[in-house]
Formats: structure tokens, C-alpha cells, sequence
């Protein structure tokens, strides 16, 4: 997958402006992107955006939309796997209460006329960055737009054949994927995990809550690659941002 051409569409979006029209403020402008790449089957496809239509019709998200100082936000949605293969599914859409979010619930970017407070992209995903521009490079040039990038990986169990299945995905998405003010991740365990891990992050991200830190560990097991440098968040992969695109080459052993 190309993680790193859907930051940079997805950055464009956010900052898109349209001087005609007047501005509508809101607590967040959220864009979320969910992974359609070849190590994502219908089903699972299927479960990422039935999950995300069940928690904006949850009472805990719609009661996070409310808690915010404009009690309002705006949303978009995409799916992503490659440059070729990336889709807006549902553009820019203010939801203020309960009818708004079910209506963007039932219909699961070119100009932005929005401005919020905070500006997030959500990604989530099976794996690593493997195509196109390095993952961390697109990072910090998009948290350099004051765009704060949150993660939910998804340990996908039946992709654990793949070459490109990662264990510790998670640990990949905090030193790779994410980052800028308040960011974080919520790890979703299978894809029938994902609709609980999904409204979690959504509340957090709505209401503007600090998520729980729990203490993370990984074994190395490989030496680090070329890039291996702290995220602005302080926290270094040990595997390297580079993983994926070394999987895809064959430069990455079996781990022992």
C-alpha cells in the first residue's frame, strides 16, 4: 500500500480553500481513511465501514459532537491502497446531532470551506507503508501543515503469511505513521474488532480526551535500517520507517 500518497491527498484536502464561499466553523475536521489494498478482502472492507457507520450512530460519539465549544464537526471519507486505487467516498459533510450523524452514517476532498480548531486525519490499516514517498518524511511535512495524523492498526491474523504482516504494527504506526499535537493510536485486534476500537477513537478525538498510555514492548530482532530516528513524538521503530518498502524488495529476513 501508499500510505504515503494518501497523507498527501488527504493534507491537500484539509487545506484546499474555497475564497467564495464563507467559511463554516467547527471543533474538528476529521478525515477518514480506511485501507482497501490487496491484503484486505470484501469482507474485511466491509466490516472497516459498517464499523465506522455503527459508531457515529452510537450515543458516545454523538455525546462527544455535543460536548465540543461549536457542538459540531466535519467529516469526510476515502478509501486508500495506491495512487490508482484511491477514492473519496463521501466529501465533506458538518455533523451537528443525532439526524446529521446517522445521515453520514447511512451514506458510507475539492474545496474546504471549513475551518476547525483541530484538523486530524484518521488512518488505519494491515500494514506497513511499502510504495512511494518515505512514510515518515510524508509525516513531518504534514504535521508541518498543523495536521495532527492518528492511527488505528488492525492486527490482521489472516494476513500473518503476507511478507508484509508486522506482529508489532502497532509499534510501527507510533514511530512511523503518526503524529503532531495529542496524537495517538488505537490498536484494533482483528477486523471484528475494529467497529469497538473505531468508536473509542472517535470519542477521543471528538471530545479531545488523552487516550490511556499502557506500557509497549517489542523485541528487536533485526538490525535497524537507514531510517531509524525518533518520531516527533519521541517515540523510534526499531525495525526502521523503511520495513515496508524493504519487505516489497526482499531485503528483509525471516525473523528467527
Amino acid at each position: 500500500m501508499d500510505l504515503t500518497k494518501i497523507s498527501m491527498l488527504i493534507a491537500a484536502l484539509i487545506l484546499s480553500t474555497a475564497p467564495a464561499v464563507a467559511r463554516e466553523y467547527v471543533d474538528l475536521e476529521l478525515v477518514m481513511a480506511t485501507d482497501v489494498s490487496r491484503s484486505i478482502d470484501a469482507e474485511e472492507a466491509e466490516l472497516q465501514r459498517r464499523g465506522i457507520a455503527a459508531a457515529f450512530r452510537s450515543k458516545q460519539v454523538i455525546d462527544a459532537i455535543a460536548s465540543g465549544v461549536l457542538q459540531r464537526i466535519a467529516v469526510a471519507y476515502l478509501d486508500y491502497s495506491c495512487h490508482d486505487w484511491n477514492k473519496l467516498v463521501i466529501d465533506w459533510r458538518i455533523i451537528h446531532n443525532r439526524e446529521s450523524a446517522y445521515a453520514f452514517a447511512e451514506s458510507l476532498i475539492e474545496s474546504n470551506d471549513i475551518e476547525g480548531a483541530h484538523r486530524v486525519i484518521d488512518v488505519s490499516g494491515d500494514g506497513p507503508n511499502n510504495f512511494g514517498n518515505w512514510v515518515d518524511t510524508v509525516r513531518d511535512e504534514t504535521i508541518a501543515k498543523r495536521i495532527t495524523i492518528n492511527g488505528l492498526p488492525i492486527i490482521n491474523d489472516r494476513n500473518s503469511f503476507s511478507r508484509f504482516s508486522l506482529p508489532d504494527l502497532d509499534q510501527y504506526y507510533r514511530g512511523c505513521v503518526i503524529g503532531g499535537p495529542g496524537a495517538f493510536l488505537v490498536v484494533a485486534r482483528n477486523f471484528q474488532d475494529f467497529a469497538r476500537a473505531i468508536r473509542k477513537k472517535l470519542v477521543l478525538e471528538i471530545a479531545g480526551l488523552p487516550p490511556v498510555r499502557r506500557s509497549l514492548f517489542i523485541r528487536a530482532q533485526l538490525t535497524p535500517s537507514q531510517r531509524l530516528r525518533p518520531s516527533p513524538n519521541g517515540y523510534t521503530y526499531a525495525k526502521g520507517c523503511d520495513i515496508g518498502e524493504r519487505l516489497r524488495n526482499g531485503y528483509w529476513p525471516d525473523d528467527p
